[in-house]
């Protein structure tokens, strides 16, 4: 494998936690997540019963966590057929430079994140001036240089199929980065969500500390395309989906799920939008 491939060079431990970190819950048919900190990582595939994919890599250091989990779900020397991305920001990358070159299997991702995970273009830095909470204001703490996996990482299929997942199709939802994907299975109703909408208020300490559940929109102090945003928000509202895995909080499903998501369509500029921020549009109407 390329000897250039590297780490971020701003790669450190973020200190965030939840009080579902170190966790994990079965989803349904085959989806079982797992809480690094305070990021979902997804593995989709049943135990025993041929292959499995995993979808996003955590925080900074999270391979070891990461391999716990499969040894305990999946047996001492399994590993994924692939790893599927939703997007390429530090906490959901962490580990994947380290399981790559131990388990040398494809990752994808769309192809408007690949520059973000060879090494060719970092990030815009987090807002940490944006309106928000205790997490949003030392969001200047995150990492925001580029991975680089090299050849190791290659486009998803332009027909929306995902490699490894039959069932399943990736949804291009951007907003909250350029090349961000959410992926749905339409028999029964499941998306992982990604960052696209998450489960728990994002910017506030409390929050993400009791991982408390409500439908909300992407992280403030990293979206940088409000408008995208909001469309992918409407894109996956439309779907009526019956569960999400989201990459931040708790899994959410039914009148609840679809109540929230609602309820985030119609007040997304009010409630989604911050007031102010660098990455928020001069003509937002208030």
């Amino acid at each position: 494998m390329d000897k250039e491939l590297h780490e971020s060079t701003d790669n450190k431990t973020i200190p965030m936690t939840s009080i579902t970190s170190g966790s994990g819950q079965e989803v349904l048919n085959g989806v079982y997540y797992y809480t690094d900190q305070i990021v979902n990582i997804s593995f989709i595939g049943f135990p025993g019963e041929g292959d499995w994919v995993l979808v996003d890599a955590g925080l900074p250091k999270a391979a070891a966590e990461i391999r716990s989990v499969v040894v305990d779900r999946f047996g001492r020397d399994s590993q994924p057929s692939a790893v599927i991305l939703t997007h390429g920001h530090f906490d959901h990358v962490g580990g994947l430079l380290e399981l790559v070159e131990e388990w040398d299997v494809p990752v994808y991702a769309h192809e408007l994140e690949l520059p973000y995970l060879t090494g060719e273009k970092s990030y815009p830095k987090p807002d940490s001036t944006v309106e928000g909470g205790f997490l949003a204001k030392i969001s200047g703490i995150y990492p925001n240089e580029p991975i680089n996996i090299g050849n190791a990482v290659q486009a998803l299929p332009q027909d929306n199929s995902v490699p490894g997942l039959d069932d399943w199709k990736w949804i291009h939802t951007p907003g909250h980065s350029p090349g961000h994907v959410s992926f749905y299975r339409e028999n029964d109703s499941l998306l992982l969500s990604g960052d696209a909408f998450i489960t728990v208020r994002q910017d506030s300490f409390y929050n993400v500390l009791m991982q408390t559940v409500e439908v909300n929109g992407p992280p403030r102090y990293l979206t940088t395309d409000w408008q995208a945003a909001k469309e992918s928000v409407e894109k996956l509202e439309a779907l009526q989906p019956e569960i999400v895995v989201p990459g931040h909080g708790s899994v959410m499903k039914g009148e609840e799920l679809k109540q929230g998501l609602k309820k985030l369509v119609q007040t997304f500029d009010q409630s989604a939008i911050p007031d102010y921020g660098r990455f928020v549009d001069d003509d937002k109407k208030h």
